[in-house]
């Protein structure tokens, strides 16, 4: 089953609708409890290749990540799309990295330049802002660094990684292709959003789409279980349909979402992702019973 494609906004990209989040293959000694090593990295990333999903998504600040998907896929660049992001300085401790986000040119440029050489890639396709605000990046004139970095084709778009009460400024900027925005079934805050950004054009990435899971999640989540549960939503599930795959249809029924990023190193769980997506949309009748069940419940919070 090959995950269905959608344009990206305005870019000449058609982006599976499943996408894939590379946090997950960071490696030891940066911070959460599940690690993967090298074989297990290069054996997920060529299972997400060979499975149709053609959008990558990674960062500087992801410890191994970008460094693993040039040594492991970067053969095979012709076959999915790279966004990554820049704002980001990092420092490898003893036991963790130490994250942190800068907002200059010299941060901005060094990030990419470090990028391209890890992933073994002459350029990415999305260049993303790793948070910041609307003035800050005006102020010090990085808007137009990342506009110096797409003339010299080492970027082919640009974008952002955002969310309330930053993602309107950056929407008023008016500059950038992609938008990647956290959205699902438990956490619809930025509903309104992504469809103001899809009708005017731009990309939407979701992240978070399968809400890390669900309430099946090997991590618990305590809010997403109390929304999950407050809002009856087992009513829904049956032996044909699992907690998670209601979560990322539901993402994907948002015409405005164009691809959700999901990052595992399980395969039976990217098997599964796949699947619901092949399932399609849920049907509108589906959806409003569920956003209205969630309102309900967020209304009282």
């Amino acid at each position: 089953m090959i995950p269905p494609l959608a344009q990206l906004g305005k870019t000449d990209m058609l982006v599976s609708r499943l996408g894939y989040g590379s946090m997950g293959i960071r490696g030891p000694r940066t911070w959460g409890v599940r690690v993967v090593d090298d074989a297990g990295a290069d054996q997920i990333l060529n299972a997400v290749l060979d499975s149709g999903i053609n959008l990558i998504d990674t960062s500087p600040d992801y410890g191994a990540s970008e460094d693993r998907i040039g040594r492991f896929i970067s053969h095979r660049r012709d076959e999915y799309y790279l966004a990554t992001k820049c704002g980001c300085v990092y420092t490898q401790q003893e036991d963790h990295l130490q994250l942190d986000h800068v907002w200059n040119r010299q941060v901005i440029t060094k990030n990419l330049e470090t990028s391209l050489r890890r992933l073994r890639c002459e350029f990415v396709d999305i260049l993303q802002f790793h948070g910041g605000d609307a003035e800050t990046l005006k102020r010090e004139g990085l808007i137009e660094c990342l506009r110096d970095l797409k003339r010299s084709g080492k970027v082919r778009f640009i974008g952002v990684s955002t969310s309330l009460p930053k993602l309107p400024g950056m929407f008023d900027l008016g500059v950038f292709d992609t938008y990647q925005i956290p959205y699902s079934l438990v956490a619809p805050e930025h509903a309104s959003w992504i469809q103001k950004i899809g009708q005017a054009g731009a990309g939407v990435i979701v992240r978070g789409g399968i809400a890390q899971g669900g309430p099946d999640a090997v991590i618990a989540r305590p809010a997403v279980n109390d929304v999950w549960q407050k809002a009856n939503l087992d009513q829904w599930i049956d032996g044909s349909t699992s907690r998670a795959e209601l979560i990322l249809r539901y993402t994907l029924s948002n015409s405005d979402c164009h691809s959700t990023i999901v990052g595992t190193c399980d395969h039976r769980h990217l098997a599964e992702n796949i699947a619901a997506v092949a399932k399609g949309p849920l049907p509108p009748e589906l959806c409003n019973e569920l956003r209205q069940s969630v309102a309900a419940v967020l209304a009282t919070q």
